[in-house]
């Protein structure tokens, strides 16, 4: 538990770029250098995480978590990982200053979003190579990246993978005449934690609303049980529902704040919390950060007996397939935009960022290491 508190603590504090980066950041970590987890794991993990509500990139850092130390780890794993941006954006709200003037943090965003590049160029090549084996697995990447120029939010993250897993069960069974004896295993989520999730769904909105606790409890519980596509979607639903405990510019300034920080943009909600709750800011801060990630993370575990025995069934071999493909497409839509597309502006950030890229898989460099030299490039450049 310690060990995995620790890992993600140290990615907590680096990992800027939002989902798509922490996703290249946790497979060039715990798939590819600690081995924790299987590229198999990982892939159907994120597939999983995308099917949910809730900040896929936190929820998949609790699965390597749990999959590394039972619940236990799950938890370190999320303690790690939100604790940098929490406590930043919890100091930032406290002293509503956002340090967008000052020259140092806006060399470090700079930096942070060439080395994201990097990280997701890596780590989505490493998953091409193993999951585009076939041309429907290169025709499903591409047909995906396709759809996602055209919809966005719920519709661009799970109908892909839908249609993906429906087209790969039909051809199981053109490709595959016989299924052996083999026990399948009942596909059931646990109803004990989904219980809880819709227990406390149902019932928090009817609790007497005097109560601030309560009430920044319900609002920022129901926003995580609703938004599909991470902290930037869920900004325009908190706005209405915290309509009177805090202004548009706060809203601003938790955006731009978050955008400043390493770590989930769902911990925004830190700042709105500690802004809603002026005489006890790190008490509403706390709130907002646990009511928010709840429900993503409840669902998660609530469906990963599922998932699994999903994954196991004999007759859904090619539908996984065609899964993992469609994947790969969600995460290379991302790195075009909006990783490359807010990252890249110039020639020289093109060969700053394959100068970074080649440090990292030729000669095997500490991505700690590219950081600082990224950081350097865009003092020298600005200067």
């Amino acid at each position: 538990m310690i060990t995995v508190f620790w890992q993600f603590l140290i990615l907590g504090l680096c990992s800027f770029g939002g989902p798509a980066a922490h996703i290249g950041y946790f497979q060039q970590a715990f798939v590819v250098k600690k081995k924790w987890l299987s590229d198999k794991d990982f892939t159907q993990a994120i597939a999983l995480c995308q099917f949910l509500p809730g900040p896929a990139s936190s929820q998949l850092g609790m699965y390597i978590g749990y999959k590394k130390a039972g619940y236990l780890g799950s938890i370190a794993a999320f303690i790690g990982f939100t604790l940098p941006s929490f406590s930043l954006l919890t100091f930032l709200a406290i002293a509503n200053n956002t340090f967008g003037n000052s020259v140092i943090v806006e060399h470090i965003i700079t930096a942070a979003k060439l080395l994201a590049v990097v990280v997701i160029a890596d780590a989505l090549w490493g998953m091409a190579k193993k999951s585009l084996t076939s041309i429907p697995t290169v025709a499903t990447t591409l047909l995906t990246m396709i759809w996602l120029m055209f919809s966005h939010g719920l519709l661009g993250q799970i109908i892909p993978i839908v249609v993906a897993s429906l087209i790969g069960y039909l051809w199981s069974f053109k490709v595959q005449t016989t299924i052996d004896n083999v026990r399948v295993k009942p596909i059931r989520p646990h109803m004990g934690l989904l219980s809880v999730f819709v227990g406390l769904f149902i019932l928090l909105p009817l609790m007497p609303a005097t109560n601030d606790n309560v009430k920044l409890l319900t609002i920022f519980y129901q926003a995580g049980s609703f938004v599909f596509g991470g902290g930037h979607v869920v900004l325009p639903l908190l706005q209405p529902m915290l309509a009177g405990m805090v202004t548009d510019n706060t809203f601003l300034s938790a955006y731009a704040s978050a955008q400043l920080v390493p770590g989930p943009m769902f911990t925004m909600a830190s700042y709105l919390g500690a802004s809603a709750m002026p005489t006890m800011p790190i008490w509403g801060s706390l709130i907002a950060t646990i009511a928010v990630f709840l429900p993503g993370s409840l669902l998660l575990f609530a469906f990963l007996p599922a998932w699994k025995a999903l994954f196991s069934h004999p007759r859904l071999i090619h539908a996984i397939v065609l899964i993992n493909a469609c994947v790969v497409g969600l995460l290379g839509y991302a790195f075009i935009n909006p990783v490359i597309i807010s990252s890249i502006k110039s020639i020289i950030d093109i060969i700053a960022v394959i100068v970074g890229y080649i440090l990292i898989k030729k000669y095997q460099s500490p991505v700690w290491v590219v950081a600082i030299l990224l950081f350097l490039y865009v003092s020298i450049i600005n200067q």
